[in-house]
Formats: C-alpha cells, sequence, structure tokens
C-alpha cells in the first residue's frame, strides 16, 4: 500500500502536493497505480478488491476498507444484477423527507411493490422537507434515527462519522455486491477513496452515475439570440457579449438573472474562475494546484475576478439585481420576468426548461419561445465544469451494528440503491403495468399515466405515477442512474446539453482528502460558519453595487479577524495528517 513518488517529483514536494499530483494524474495512470490487488494509490488503508460476490448464507468475512474483518451472518444470497429477497418478512425503518408537492399516500404502490419483491417492508418515520436537516440531526444525534437514512450527499455525513453515529459502510462493502459492481465499472473507485474520514473508512455509499455533468447551468432565449445575432456562448466573455446585443434590442430588460439566490449562478461560475462560491462554496477552501496548500476561496484572486465580472454585468444594467435575492417563484420573480420577455438568460436545470416553456406559452407574443440549456461558459481558469459527482445515497445508524438483521438491510439498501431493475422500477414502476420499454431502450408510459414533475403524457394521462402511486419520488429515485436510465425520462434538448458537456468541458480534479477529528469538526465549524455569513454578505453587496471594490482588502482583513488561519491551519493539518498516514501505509 505504499505511494510510491515518482523521480521527477522535487524532493521537495510536501506529501499534501504529492496527494494533489496523484487526484490531478489522468486516468489511465491513476489506474496503473492501483493495478495491485485493486488497492488505490490514494486510499489511507488497503480497498477490498470489489467485492463483488453474492453471500452463500452463514458467516461470511467481509475484509473492511479500514483492514478490519465485518463478519456478518447472512440468511439470504445476494449477488449482484440480481433480485433480493429476504429470508423472512423484515421490517426496516426509513427516514422519509415528505415534499409538500408530493405527500406520502397509505395507497402508494411503491411500498407495495418494494415488499413484495424483496419481503422487506419500509416503515417511514416522517420529517418535513422544511427543517430537515435539522430534524436528521437530532434524530441521530440522539439515537432516536430509524436505521436507514437516504438523501445523504457527501460531506453530510462527516459529523455523524466523527461521533460514530453511524455505520462505517466501508467496513461492509463485500455485503453489497451491486454497489462494488458499478464502482468499477463506471470507473469511481478512486473517488469513493474521497469519501473516506480521519479513520480511512467511508460512512456512506452515495448514489451512482455513469456520466456526471452539472445540472444547473445558463438556460438562454434561444430565439432571442437568433433575433440579436449572438452565438450560443462558450465564455462568460462571450455571454456578456450577447447580453449587451439583447439590451440595445430590448432596454427596458435585465437579460441575466439567477433565480436562486446567486448561488445556483456563482457555484458553476465559480470553476471557470478557478474558485468554489454559491452553491459549491462547501468548507470555504479550495487547493491551490500548485503547492497542494488549502486557501480560502473568498480571499482568492479567482473569486475576485468573479465577483468583478458579476457586479460589472450588474452596474451596465445586464443582471438582474434582485434574481440575487429572489426564488424563481412568485409574482415579479425569475420565471415571470422569463415569461415576459424581461430576462432572457437565466439559471436552471433540466425540469426550469419546460417551466419557462409553460409560463411562457401563457403570454400572448412569447409563446413560440424557444429555451436551451447550455454548458456553463468557460472563464479565466479554462472551460472547467464542477468535479465529476456522485449523487444522493445512504447511511446506516450505528445502532444497527449488532442487529441480527444488519446482513439483510446492507443486501437490501444495495439493491435498493444499486440494482438496474430497482432504479428503472424506482423511476418508472412496474414494466407492463405503468410503462413499457422497447429493446432499444425507449420508456413510454401508458396512456393512462402521467408524471406532472416531468412532464409526461399529461394530454391523456389521468393517473399520476409519482403523486398518486409514489414512483418518481425525491427520496429514493434520481440516486444511481445509468447514462440509459437518465436519459429515459429526459429530453432530447438535455441529452444534447449532457453531450455538449461532456464533449467541451473538463471537470475539475477533485481536492486531496483533508478529514478532520470530531473536536476539530466542532471548531472548524464554528469558524467557517461566521467566516462563509460574511463572505454571503460581502459577496452580494459587491456584486449589487452596495459596496465599492476598492473596499476588497478591507474585506480579506474582516475575514483574517474571524479567525481564519486558525480554520486553514487546521484544514491544512488535517490534510498533512492524511497524507503522512497514506504514505505510512
Amino acid at each position: 500500500g505504499l505511494v510510491q513518488i515518482p523521480a521527477r517529483w522535487p524532493a521537495t514536494f510536501s506529501k499534501r502536493r504529492i496527494m494533489s499530483e496523484l487526484l490531478r494524474r489522468p486516468r489511465q495512470r491513476r489506474r496503473a497505480l492501483s493495478a495491485a490487488g485493486c488497492v488505490a494509490a490514494i486510499a489511507l488503508v488497503l480497498s477490498a478488491c470489489g467485492g463483488g460476490g453474492g453471500n452463500n448464507g452463514g458467516a461470511n468475512n467481509a475484509e473492511g476498507d479500514g483492514g478490519e474483518a465485518a463478519e456478518l451472518t447472512c440468511a439470504q444470497e445476494a449477488t449482484a444484477d440480481g433480485q433480493f429477497k429476504a429470508a423472512e418478512p423484515t421490517e426496516l425503518g426509513i427516514l422519509w423527507t415528505d415534499w409538500p408537492e408530493m405527500p406520502v399516500k397509505d395507497s402508494w404502490e411503491l411500498f407495495d411493490e418494494i415488499e413484495a419483491r424483496t419481503n422487506v417492508k419500509l416503515v417511514p418515520t416522517h420529517v418535513p422537507f422544511s427543517d430537515r436537516v435539522e430534524k436528521q440531526s437530532l434524530l441521530i444525534s440522539a439515537g432516536d434515527a430509524p436505521p436507514l437514512i437516504p438523501l445523504i450527499y457527501t460531506g453530510d455525513e462527516k459529523q455523524f462519522a466523527a461521533s460514530q453515529a453511524v455505520l462505517p459502510l466501508s467496513d461492509y462493502s463485500d455485503y453489497m455486491p451491486n454497489f462494488n459492481k458499478y464502482v468499477d465499472e463506471w470507473d469511481l473507485r478512486e473517488m469513493l477513496n474521497n469519501l473516506r474520514q480521519e479513520d480511512g473508512k467511508y460512512y456512506m455509499t452515495p448514489g451512482l452515475q455513469e456520466v456526471s455533468v452539472p445540472m444547473f447551468s445558463l438556460i438562454i432565449r434561444k430565439d432571442i439570440f437568433d433575433e440579436v445575432g449572438a452565438q450560443v456562448p462558450q465564455t462568460w466573455d462571450e455571454l456578456r457579449t450577447a447580453l449587451e446585443k439583447i439590451k440595445a434590442a430590448y432596454p427596458d430588460s435585465y437579460p441575466l438573472g439567477d433565480g436562486f439566490e446567486g448561488a445556483a449562478m456563482l457555484n458553476y461560475a465559480a470553476h471557470g474562475f478557478g474558485t468554489v462560491a454559491g452553491w459549491g462554496f462547501g468548507n470555504g477552501t479550495f487547493q491551490n494546484p500548485e503547492t497542494g496548500e488549502f486557501e480560502y476561496a473568498a480571499t482568492s484572486e479567482g473569486y475576485k475576478e468573479m465577483v468583478e465580472f458579476f457586479a460589472g454585468l450588474a452596474a451596465d444594467g445586464l443582471l438582474d439585481i434582485e434574481s440575487f435575492t429572489q426564488s424563481n417563484d412568485g409574482a415579479g420573480t425569475v420565471k415571470e420576468k422569463v415569461a415576459n420577455s424581461q430576462i432572457f438568460v437565466a439559471s436552471g436545470a433540466p425540469g426550469t426548461v419546460n417551466e419557462f416553456k409553460i409560463a411562457a406559452a401563457a403570454v400572448p407574443g412569447a409563446e413560440g419561445a424557444e429555451f436551451i440549456q447550455i454548458a456553463p461558459p468557460g472563464g479565466p481558469a479554462g472551460n472547467v465544469v464542477e468535479p465529476r459527482g456522485f449523487w444522493n445515497g445512504f447511511m446506516l445508524t450505528s445502532q444497527v451494528k449488532d442487529d441480527p438483521n444488519l446482513c439483510t438491510y446492507l443486501q437490501f439498501a444495495d439493491w435498493l440503491y444499486y440494482n438496474p431493475e430497482a432504479r428503472e422500477m424506482l423511476q418508472w414502476g412496474v414494466d407492463g403495468e405503468t410503462y413499457t420499454r422497447t429493446d432499444d431502450g425507449v420508456f413510454t408510459l401508458l396512456p393512462e399515466f402521467k408524471l406532472e414533475a416531468q412532464n409526461l403524457n399529461m394530454d391523456t394521462g389521468t393517473i399520476d405515477i409519482g403523486k398518486d402511486l409514489g414512483w418518481a419520488n425525491n427520496v429514493l429515485a434520481g440516486s444511481t442512474e445509468s447514462r440509459e436510465l437518465k436519459e429515459s425520462y429526459n429530453t432530447p434538448e438535455f441529452v444534447e446539453y449532457m453531450d455538449s458537456v461532456l464533449a467541451d468541458r473538463q471537470p475539475r480534479d477533485p481536492f486531496s482528502p483533508a478529514p478532520l477529528n470530531e473536536m476539530e469538526l466542532e471548531q472548524a465549524s464554528l469558524i467557517s460558519t461566521a467566516l462563509k455569513d460574511s463572505v454571503d454578505t460581502a459577496t452580494l453587496q459587491f456584486i449589487v453595487g452596495q459596496r465599492d471594490l476598492s473596499e476588497w482588502d478591507a474585506y480579506v482583513a474582516e475575514l483574517e479577524g474571524q479567525n481564519l488561519q486558525t480554520y486553514l491551519d487546521l484544514i491544512n493539518g488535517a490534510a498533512d495528517r492524511y497524507a503522512e498516514a497514506v504514505s505510512k501505509s
């Protein structure tokens, strides 16, 4: 498990810099490093090699990624791509988030079909979407949460891992044959190593994506771009040129808007400026690719350049500054302004394209509006987008460690989250009952069914497979997807968008791991929360013109006065500690 340092790397390179270089290597060369025994070169300890085999009943020795043996007795066999079924009827509690637009019904076919196929009955504990994060944290910390915790994004698990409130799923990887198969088949093993905590283990398994593109980017009024002679922008500078042409033709407009309080646009824009911002701000640090050092993103030149760019748009009347404080819905907000030809470029996801089309169709004169989603524009740092990503996955609470049904829980969750037939069922329902599928992968809802959330069969369907039957719900659907499944419910325009990103944009390399221990997490959280509040306030003020950019140095000094250096020392210390452990493994 030794990390061998190539002779061409100077002896002055820090271990953290070496970790950064390993992550930046071309995939083929990184794969060569991990060839012996399926060991990823950047793993803290030896990883189990695939673990894709089934469990043949009786005791099984699953060699955990942390070097510990997790030995469970399994009452049934589980194999990759096979139909899992528990040997005995089993109940499994799940923390279920209730979305206001999709309330759970007792009549949902979803739960009955899962139980019929697997002999496992899901028993939901309900939490409202409005305060899901807080309720979830309280339940898990108090030991009152049900075993299965869905809707976990990478990073969500850190606090619970540090306090040992959830299981280290890496210790049980051999009980998850579907997970292991698709981690390897879709070349995600090295990404998985970035989920490891200070002890070298990962405590959640994420949703796996065969192909990964940013869901949010710019949505443009293509017909208006054509009208004013503007090309589809490939860079932010080209977008500015297009906005200027639109402003000249529609002087009362503010042609660019966000609709997500600025957080969406700054998120996907930041990568082209060599920084992180908005929804993607994370812990606020950005790893310098040259030194391997973690720096605070919001004090960097790239962040300043990004802020200056958007402040310039606002000053020239090209950016709707209200859209940086409002959501998409309601009177006077972005969706309404888009429909009324006051905004012509806005942030959104594939579903937003449809929302804009519907809103514009109701406005006289805008019925033929053409909306397309385009790849996030490139910037000074290049045509860079967010790193190839996982999607939401799950955790298991530590209360089930000694539960005699733990193997059943693991095998069931592995089937539910990673088995292709299960994933298809969660999105579309039951083959032959709610939909049909051709041999070449074309999915079609039967005429009596519709899916309002994705605008399917709205003319003929009377039964919504989401609201009425529970399929395509926000808790379970969409987590793990093959490219075929992702394309099955998206529009041809989204497939074109996906292809354009894959062809013309480069995902940013992931940062080296810097896992904090429980005490460090608590200290870092207190500092980072205050820092981010200051960053959010100042960023908005700079962009909308409430604070002059000549005060940038004063702003940086304000952050430095909020224990910024102490925070960076914690992150860099954790990165050094992790790299040191790797070099000795």
